[in-house]
């Protein structure tokens, strides 16, 4: 068994695991450690416990420190600089003329290099941009693109649930998310409201994706015929996934009368795969294509992020 500890930085999403050695860290601390990118300052997300080593894909670093004062004092002056480093490279972009957007700065923590994070609609030259930039701060300069998730995973903000940001708070990886899951949980396929800050279909689609599956195959779909205990036969109309009942259109004596059961209480024709007969919500023309675009955008970003790796 070996102890560990996860630790998180400013501006990456991921959670990263160290040996806390004898060191007495808990969970809101802050640590120096050494990282791919140099000596780093993070904040310790999760109490130290143990796990078994065979379980690690790699051997684990340890950490430094606890970060003392003076550590926090020069976390504290890198933010300042990293300000005036945004803006002396935004003015360096304007002056070439570059279509890119710059969206941060960061310094690591032993000044070692700069980082500066900025999207763009395509691939760009910024080989001289690095030289204007490397003459200014005699350091290393790092220019990183990135996708729109990850320009509003740094920077941050409130959903449409009033709450945090999911990927600026707690999602430490992008999960790809799509159309199918929206109709699952029978939302409105209207772009606008399941579309997130970023502008892509929302992560938090896939939250409840599994408990919809699961719910879902355990009823009938709308139009499918369908028999009670009670040995009625009728069409279902409707169906309340979370509360499992449906709705049933019955013939009876030449009259039609709307009857509810429960899921369990109907025999039905189940669908390989939990597959539903109009199953979910429907979309006009134009949503459906906008949808469409925004799921290849997903699976685009997806492709090229794996590319990188």
């Amino acid at each position: 068994m070996v102890k560990i500890i996860g630790v998180r930085f400013r501006t990456a999403g991921k959670i990263y695991y160290f040996n806390p050695g004898t060191l007495e860290i808990k969970r809101g601390n802050h640590v120096i450690v050494e990282t791919a990118r140099g000596v780093e300052y993070g904040t310790v997300v999760c109490d130290p416990r143990e796990v078994h080593e065979e379980s690690l894909a790699a051997p684990l670093k340890d950490v430094l420190r606890v970060a003392t004062p003076e550590d926090d004092e020069q976390e504290k002056n890198n933010r300042v600089k990293e300000k005036e480093a945004y803006k002396i490279c935004l003015e360096k972009i304007n002056k070439r003329g570059l279509e890119m957007k710059l969206i941060d700065a960061e310094y690591t923590f032993d000044n070692n290099k700069i980082l500066f994070y900025f999207t763009a609609d395509g691939r760009i030259d910024f080989r001289e941009l690095v030289k204007d930039l490397a003459g200014v701060f005699r350091t290393r300069i790092e220019l990183r693109q990135i996708g729109v998730r990850d320009e509003t995973k740094i920077i941050g903000g409130i959903g449409i649930c009033g709450r945090p940001l999911c990927c600026h708070s707690y999602l430490s990886d992008f999960v790809p998310v799509s159309i199918k899951m929206a109709k699952e949980q029978n939302l409105s396929l209207n772009p606008s409201k399941i579309s997130g800050v970023c502008g892509r279909l929302m992560c938090c689609l896939k939250n409840e994706e599994e408990t919809y599956e699961e719910l879902n195959r355990k009823l009938p779909g709308v139009g499918d015929k369908v028999t009670t205990v009670d040995g009625k036969q009728g069409e279902v109309i409707s169906v309340s996934v979370l509360r499992q009942l449906v709705k049933i259109l019955v013939e009876e004596n030449d009259e039609k009368e709307i009857h509810e059961y429960k899921a369990d209480q109907l025999k039905f024709f189940k669908r390989r795969h939990g597959g539903k007969k109009d199953r979910g919500a429907k979309a006009d023309a134009e949503e459906m294509k906008e949808l469409e675009k925004l799921e290849k955008e997903e699976k685009e970003s997806s492709r090229s992020k794996l590319d990188d790796n």
